[in-house]
């Protein structure tokens, strides 16, 4: 364990002088997160779970053309929808979710 001088401290990320509401985060920058795109939702029964084999369709509970759920380690912080890069799928980030309200769901 490293001694406690040696140790980051609050005010290493206290808000800048420059921007008193903002947040230094530097030392967050390398911290690794799960990004998921989240196409739709269905209930469905265990017995129609094991009926389901190639080719079987399940209805999902969003329409065509609806915009996508982007979530950030399970906490919604997009919508956006499908883009095509190159031959790889991508997303475009459209209407982003209030930084308040991302952190009330946390």
């Amino acid at each position: 364990m490293a001694p406690m001088d040696d140790m980051d401290t609050a005010s290493d990320i206290a808000p800048t002088p420059e921007a008193p509401n903002s947040v230094d985060l530097g030392l967050l920058a390398n911290v690794s997160v799960h990004m998921t795109v989240e196409v739709g939702n269905a209930q469905i029964t265990l017995q129609d779970l094991l009926r389901l084999n190639e080719g079987s369709v399940v209805e999902l509970d969003r329409m065509a053309g609806d915009p996508l759920d982007i979530l950030i380690n399970g906490t919604q912080i997009a919508k956006g929808e499908v883009v095509v890069v190159g031959e790889k799928f991508g997303i475009r980030f459209g209407d982003i979710v209030d930084p308040k309200k991302r952190f009330e769901t946390v």
